[in-house]
C-alpha cells in the first residue's frame, strides 16, 4: 500500500492490521490514507504545479514581529518575512530548488544546527511530515527527488526515514545555535492556508520578556546593522 501498488484492503482489515501493529492515531490515519488512495477506481488528478502563496499571506508576513515563513506540502521554503531572514539566514544565498526544511536539516555545511542536543527529534518532526505528505500523492515528482537525494547522501536521513514514522506536526519546540548570542529556543506552530492539501505557514514564537524573546530580539538588531 505505501508503494501504491494495486491492494484494496477493506476497513475490518485496516483496524485488524493497525491493532496488530500496535499503532497510535497518528500512524492509523496514515495506514487509512495509503488504503483509501489504492481504492481509487482512477488516480486523483492533483496539481503538481508551482506552489503559489497568495498576496495577503506575503502581507501578513512583512507585519509579523516574530519569525514565519510558508512552507509547500514538501517543506519547500515558498516565503519568509525579515525576522526569519534574522533566525535562518539569507534564503536568497541559496538555489531555489536547495530551499527545503528536510535539504537544509541535513546539510552537512550547516554546522550549528547538527550541534543541538535535539537535533534528531527535529528532523523527525520534519521527516514525519513529508511522509504524511507522500501519502497524499506517493509519485509526486518533488517528493521523489528530495526524498530520493536524501537517501543517497545521508546515512542519517536513511536511518531515520527507514523509522517509518508518520506524523502531521502542528506544533513543537526548536533549538537554534547562533554564534552571536548563543542558543534560542522557540516554540513553533503550523497554521493551514487555503488548499487540500496546500502550503502553511510556520510562525516561530518566544514567551515575551523571556531570555529566549531578548536574544531573537538582539538578533534581529545585530543582523539589520549588517
Amino acid at each position: 500500500m505505501e508503494q501504491g501498488r494495486e491492494v484494496h484492503p477493506s476497513d475490518d482489515i485496516l483496524e485488524a492490521l493497525a491493532g496488530a501493529l500496535g499503532l497510535d492515531d497518528e500512524e492509523r490515519r496514515h495506514l487509512f490514507t495509503l488504503a483509501r488512495a489504492a481504492r481509487r477506481p482512477m488516480p486523483a488528478r492533483v496539481d503538481h504545479g508551482p506552489e503559489r502563496v497568495p498576496d495577503s499571506t506575503r502581507r501578513l508576513l512583512r507585519v509579523l514581529d516574530t519569525p514565519a515563513v510558508v512552507l509547500g506540502r514538501h517543506l519547500d521554503l515558498l516565503a519568509w518575512n525579515p525576522m526569519a531572514q534574522a533566525l535562518l539566514g539569507d534564503p536568497a544565498a541559496y538555489p531555489p530548488d536547495r530551499l527545503n526544511m528536510l535539504l537544509l536539516m541535513f546539510d552537512d555545511t550547516l554546522t550549528n544546527q547538527r550541534s543541538c542536543r535535539d537535533w534528531e527529534r527535529q528532523a523527525l518532526d520534519y521527516i514525519g511530515m513529508m511522509r504524511a505528505a507522500v501519502a497524499t500523492d506517493p509519485t509526486h515528482p518533488r517528493a521523489t527527488a528530495v526524498v530520493g537525494e536524501l537517501s543517497i547522501r545521508s546515512a542519517e536521513f536513511r536511518r531515520l526515514w527507514a523509522r517509518h514514522d508518520v506524523r502531521a506536526s502542528v506544533s513543537g519546540t526548536k533549538t537554534f545555535r547562533i554564534p552571536e548570542v548563543g542558543d534560542i529556543v522557540l516554540d513553533w506552530d503550523t497554521y493551514p492556508l487555503p488548499g487540500s492539501p496546500g502550503p502553511f505557514m510556520l510562525v516561530f514564537t518566544a514567551e515575551p520578556g523571556s531570555p529566549d524573546a531578548d536574544r531573537l530580539q538582539l538578533l534581529a538588531s545585530l543582523r539589520a546593522a549588517s
